[in-house]
């Protein structure tokens, strides 16, 4: 056998490491990985289904990946992931392009299932949610020098708005032992920031010690020498413990950097998401982050037209936009998603209208954000080197301020040749609303 796979990952980090631990299990097998899609025997899209817009993606790169079964070598097109696991056969029905479907239980059998379809048996499978093996190896799919780290799986917290405990089922937490050998193996292949990342980070560890151990669980992986930044996505505001501000304040290699996401902040439209806390609760929480660890960076999202939103209850979370002054935010338009309460709910927002106040966040926070960009102008900070880009003739890279994939990035020239994901200090000379720019400090 000498198959070959290409893959197209999509959605978020959690399903990309999902991705990953596939690819693992193919290269073990024997596949070729990483091949063009023209080239490839088989190709798998690892979909999103979270929100529509994820489901139009999912569908564009399906049909799109299908033109190769007549122009390239595909003789199987499967499709993995969140929207594989939520709509199963459904799939195959509406999208007959697609060979196979696979939930995500069946992932560890990927090998099996491709070499299959490939030589003609197009059945789909499928698992419980459990049997998805958290603790697989992977290869790297992104950048060689940051990972992201899978703690836990699943989500107990049925906000009313939101599929994902449906598709990915009750949290699972990883042991602390697991974890840090993974990282340990990952730092020795090179990794030097790690992104810890889970449906809800701050609730790791509650269903198998009791408690949330994020803090413990952190300070284990600063332990890892050649780490150089660990940062952590998906903290909840209700569980952001005092144990946990000075668990980031303490720690070094802890970037200072929160991603919080809120929703909203209106009282009863978070009651009616199955969230906690109002304005008053919520600016206290930022304060208190802000007064505990100095420098912090904040980062939220937000969501607008959420049934029943009015346009009082709007304003609320408008007017606090303006004053929190987040470094980093995030604003969606209420997608109703269906088997979900909230898409049931009377008095749904029209689609104009949820676009609108989305639009109007937005637009404050560029201003924010530019305003937050131009206070750094003339000072020096670490950034990571991404890349060289050949047409602006400059570097680019990360500071520890801004995560893959959301955040900005920073811009800067040097008058010497250097090493990608090497740490260099960046003078910072201009910006941009969202993106830094400057030269490496001599």
């Amino acid at each position: 056998m000498n198959y070959s796979v290409a893959m197209v990952s999509l959605g978020c980090p959690k399903n990309q490491v999902d991705a990953e631990q596939m690819l693992y299990t193919l290269k073990e097998a024997g596949f070729t990985i990483g091949s063009a899609e023209a080239d490839a025997d088989a190709i798998i899209i690892n979909t999103c289904g979270f929100i529509e817009d994820a489901k139009a993606e999912a569908i564009e790169n399906i049909l799109e990946a299908a033109r190769y079964k007549s122009e390239g070598k595909c003789k199987a097109l499967i499709v993995t992931g969140c929207l594989a696991e939520r709509y199963r056969d459904d799939v195959t029905e509406e999208i007959p392009e697609v060979d196979v479907v696979v939930g995500i239980g069946a992932n560890k059998n990927i090998a099996e299932i491709v070499k299959d379809a490939i030589e003609g048996n197009k059945a789909n499978r499928y698992g419980e949610k459990d049997e998805l093996d958290l603790d697989a190896p992977r290869v790297l799919g992104g950048y060689p020098f940051t990972a992201y780290i899978k703690v836990a799986d699943g989500c107990n917290n049925c906000c009313t708005y939101c599929a994902i405990p449906q598709i990915r089922g009750k949290m699972r937490s990883r042991t602390i032992e697991s974890i840090v050998d993974e990282a340990k193996t990952l730092a020795n292949q090179g990794v030097k920031e790690l992104i810890v990342v889970a449906q809800d980070t701050t609730a790791y560890g509650q269903d198998i010690y009791g408690k949330s151990e994020l803090p413990r669980l952190l300070k284990e992986l600063c332990k890892i020498e050649s780490i150089r930044w660990i940062r952590t996505l998906y903290t909840y505001p209700d569980k952001i413990t005092d144990e946990l501000l000075q668990t980031v304040a303490s720690e070094d290699k802890l970037v200072k950097y929160f991603d919080i996401p809120l929703q909203h902040v209106n009282g009863n439209i978070l009651k009616k998401m199955n969230r906690k806390g109002d304005v008053k609760s919520l600016m206290a929480l930022i304060q208190k982050i802000r007064d505990n660890v100095p420098g912090v960076i904040l980062r939220t999202t937000f969501i607008t037209g959420f049934p029943g939103e009015s346009e009082e209850e709007f304003t609320e979370l408008h007017e606090f936009v303006k004053k929190a002054k987040f470094d980093r935010l995030g604003c969606f338009a209420y997608s109703p998603e269906e088997n979900t309460p909230a898409a049931e709910f009377p008095n749904q927002v029209d689609e104009q209208t949820k676009q609108d106040r989305m639009e109007l966040i937005m637009n404050d926070q560029q201003t924010i954000s530019a305003i937050k960009n131009e206070e750094k102008v003339g000072i020096e900070t670490t950034a990571i080197i991404e890349g060289y880009d050949d047409y602006i003739r400059c570097y680019f890279g990360r500071t520890e301020f801004d995560a893959p994939e959301i955040d900005g990035k920073i811009f800067f020239t040097s008058h010497s040749p250097l090493k990608i994901g090497d740490f260099v200090k960046v003078r910072i000379n201009d910006c941009l609303e969202y993106d830094l720019l400057g030269e490496v400090a001599e």
